[in-house]
């Protein structure tokens, strides 16, 4: 009886066994940019003011006011003396309130700066996804899939702020326990400067929450999509006799 030999086998039946993966890049690629130019325009809504062109700069917090709540004492300033002023501070050079809907009104003037169109936290949740996206395409050989369970485990975080901000904020903007954070000094033994415990601006207890979370946050949301999109648009690499055949992206 005449044996066939293995390699003969082989190649007169192709094989279709996947032997690696290749990502249709360009799709991750136009995310990252769709992405890159959300997080930007907020940003150019300060510089337009500056420049004088305040339709398109109005146009822009418009846009991005659907999305965030823009008050002013916790949000970023550009052109001016400092990147964030405090709530008596916008109280003397816009209105002496703490309505929500008024403070958020106030965009900014030559003597304060103008501010982003996102408040701090949004900016470091929307630009930390790109951050993710970043760690997946640097990681994507070791760590594969980025689980949900670990992109709720980095939202906590947010939520407990958030909602502990929301509930303080019903006593008043400016007046809640999330304001003074009287309770932080107690635990702490007042250990710290009054400054780190009280308002909204850079350097204090609440602006580095905001900080901190909203990028824990962003990082997970980023590296969970760019991960499934990778995998979601990868073909396999697959092999026909003794020659690899590659799929078109």
């Amino acid at each position: 009886m005449l044996k066939r030999n293995p390699m003969d086998t082989a190649a007169s039946t192709p094989s279709e066994a996947p032997i690696r993966e290749r990502p249709k890049m360009k799709w991750v690629v136009i995310l990252f940019v769709v992405m890159f130019a959300w997080v930007t325009l907020p940003w150019l809504a300060p510089i337009f003011m500056k420049a004088g062109w305040e339709s398109l700069a109005k146009t822009i917090y418009l846009f991005y006011s659907f999305q965030c709540h823009q008050l002013p004492q916790r949000s970023f300033f550009l052109f001016g003396p400092q990147p964030m002023i405090s709530l008596p501070e916008v109280q003397a050079v816009w209105q002496n309130t703490t309505n929500p809907a008024i403070l958020r009104q106030f965009i900014g003037n030559a003597q304060v700066g103008y501010k982003v169109a996102w408040s701090d936290r949004m900016v470091a949740a929307y630009s930390s996804v790109l951050l993710g996206g970043v760690l997946w395409y640097l990681l994507r050989r070791r760590v594969r899939f980025f689980p949900l369970w670990a992109v709720v485990l980095l939202a906590l975080p947010m939520a407990v702020d958030g909602f502990s901000h929301m509930i303080s904020d019903f006593a008043g903007i400016g007046e809640g326990f999330r304001y003074t954070n009287q309770w932080l000094a107690e635990l702490t033994q007042y250990r710290l400067p009054q400054s780190f415990y009280e308002g909204t601006t850079i350097g204090t207890f609440n602006s580095s929450m905001r900080l901190i979370t909203g990028t824990l946050f962003g990082v997970g949301i980023g590296w969970f999509v760019f991960s499934n999109l990778g995998a979601a648009l990868t073909r396999p690499k697959r092999v026909r006799g003794d020659r690899e055949v590659v799929s078109q992206s």
